[in-house]
């Protein structure tokens, strides 16, 4: 059975919803039936986006609607959640996935921390403190998905302001879901969307065609709303080249680097190289 949330006449807010994964799980709500926001940037890809949405939609093209939003600005999150307070009478699934990457160092530059954290962490925090009361009134089982990233547990070397954004986005989904199952009524749950390696125009990086060892959105969504019939908190996707017991023996290393009292990222450290492959190799 699908998610209580995810039923006929429920409504869903998208962020980052013109494209990618957000444009694919926008779809998908639709075709179930709930009515959808699409929240993004603006322009012909936003509305090119909603055409999508609302030729997919089992309720019909009124059932969708599009808004130019920028989550790094509050003001525009709360202009959002009235706008679909207004057209749809609240929100019920709301799925924080606006992402932008940028070149980081730890040095700088400033522009491109502030721009991360911005939308790919404060947007999240915001986004959800601006929906939940909202949610919680409406007295109706209720879903909040945040999109994060296996670099944000890894925290692989080389775009630290990334990696920050998305291992805070972990930490903050993990207390919110905390936060949710301690209300008695419990009809809001919160989940940690994972991708592996899925082909968008975030990871393209000027190819044209999907690389075989990456996963479309589409898949990607369809994974994630199996794995939410489940009740899985954390949703950590697969893709072609990276199975699930691979994921977990990384994660596991990086968490040991903290109970074996090893040099920070040591998956990434000469001294360990040989080390790291035989235990990855149990996979």
């Amino acid at each position: 059975m699908p998610h209580p949330a995810l039923v006929p006449g429920a409504v869903a807010v998208v962020t980052g919803g013109a494209s990618g994964i957000g444009l694919a799980a926008a779809e998908s709500f639709a075709r179930l039936g709930l009515a959808v926001c699409i929240a993004d940037l603006g322009g012909d890809r936003l509305a090119s986006a909603r055409e999508t949405v609302a030729a997919a939609s089992t309720a019909g093209p009124d059932a969708v609607m599009a808004s130019t939003v920028d989550v790094s600005r509050p003001e525009d999150l709360v202009r959002l959640e009235r706008e679909v307070r207004e057209r749809f009478g609240g929100t019920d699934v709301l799925m924080n996935n606006a992402g932008i990457q940028l070149p980081s160092a730890v040095s700088g530059p400033a522009e491109a921390w502030d721009a991360i954290l911005g939308v790919n962490l404060l947007g999240v925090v915001r986004g959800t403190q601006t929906f939940l009361p909202g949610m919680r009134e409406r007295g109706r089982p209720g879903l909040i998905v945040n999109t994060g990233s296996k670099q944000g547990i890894t925290t692989p070397p080389g775009n630290p302001a990334y990696n920050v954004s998305k291992a805070g986005v972990k930490v903050f989904t993990e207390a919110l879901a905390h936060e949710l199952r301690q209300d008695p009524q419990g009809r809001i749950g919160a989940h940690l969307l994972i991708p592996g390696f899925v082909f968008t125009s975030l990871t393209a990086r000027g190819r044209t065609e999907k690389p075989a060892g990456a996963w479309t959105p589409e898949e990607t969504v369809a994974f994630m709303l199996e794995r939410l019939a489940a009740g899985d908190f954390y949703i950590l996707c697969p893709d072609n080249d990276v199975p699930r017991a691979l994921d977990e023996r990384r994660i596991l290393w990086a968490a040991g680097d903290i109970a074996e009292n090893r040099p920070a990222l040591s998956r990434w450290h000469p001294d360990y190289a040989e080390a790291f492959a035989d235990f990855v190799s149990e996979a």
